[in-house]
């Protein structure tokens, strides 16, 4: 995990003291209990909604109740205002073609294969493969084939360029480079690694969670959705507290939650 909200309650101070000090508003900046600042800033944005600030609020001693009404009824607008990013690394070009599908309330910033040269190529081996000795073994010779099949296809695409061929060539020493990388990545398999850095707010990660880490899902992707769970759960265990984790025949693992769809 790379970053997570940091929110500053205080800052309500000025809105909250407009209101008839009747209604007691400036009470909600010294409410006791602290929160996650994930789970505050949703709270805050959910009770501004009802202009719920006064005594008779759900206080943070019951957030996670609050949080449980809501997403049992479906409202999880409030849950956009948090947002978590992470360095996603050890995972496929396939699994990340599976990942950015999930657009809305999400960035992702991933290697460029184009500018990035072969000497940082790395592969991912499949869940399926860790523990059968044989199919380890392909793993390796076909990563080992993959790097040098790279390697020679960029060479002879230097010697191309070098010699005038009209598609290789370029003005720019950056454009030349990436003409030559982005002819010899076709080659590369599905199994090259393809690290990013990737955000979502808190109702896109729920959703991310329960599409990729249910049963039916691709086993890579389903791993990934359980680390992330994971790390989400120790940030702010108020927001992912409503998932449950499930063992399947396989040894792998599945999450689920009771408010799907929140």
């Amino acid at each position: 995990m790379l970053t997570k909200p940091l929110t500053n309650v205080a800052g309500l101070g000025g809105f909250l003291e407009g209101f008839d000090p009747e209604l007691r508003f400036p009470e909600y900046l010294d409410d006791p209990t602290k929160l996650p600042d994930s789970s505050q800033i949703c709270k805050t944005a959910g009770q501004l909604c009802y202009a719920s600030f006064g005594p008779r609020r759900t206080t943070n001693e019951n957030a996670a109740s609050y949080f449980e009404r809501l997403t049992s009824a479906g409202h999880g607008s409030v849950l956009e205002h948090a947002s978590f990013s992470f360095v996603l690394y050890g995972i496929s070009r396939s699994v990340t073609h599976e990942l950015v599908r999930h657009r809305a309330g999400a960035g992702f910033s991933q290697i460029s294969q184009r500018y990035v040269s072969g000497a940082v190529l790395r592969f991912v081996e499949r869940p399926e493969y860790g523990e059968d000795g044989e199919l380890h073994r392909l793993f390796e010779e076909r990563a080992d084939r993959a790097a040098a099949g790279y390697e020679e296809m960029a060479e002879r695409l230097l010697e191309r360029q070098g010699e005038g061929h009209a598609m290789l060539s370029a003005d720019q020493k950056t454009d030349a480079r990436k003409k030559v990388q982005q002819t010899a990545r076709s080659l590369l398999p599905n199994e090259t690694e393809a690290p990013m850095v990737f955000t979502g707010n808190v109702r896109a990660l729920r959703h991310i969670i329960e599409m990729r880490a249910d049963a039916h899902a691709e086993s890579e992707i389903r791993g990934l959705a359980l680390r992330l769970f994971l790390c989400l759960r120790t940030a702010d265990p108020i927001l992912f507290g409503d998932y449950e984790l499930g063992d399947l025949p396989d040894g792998t693992v599945t999450v689920s939650t009771r408010n799907r769809k929140a």
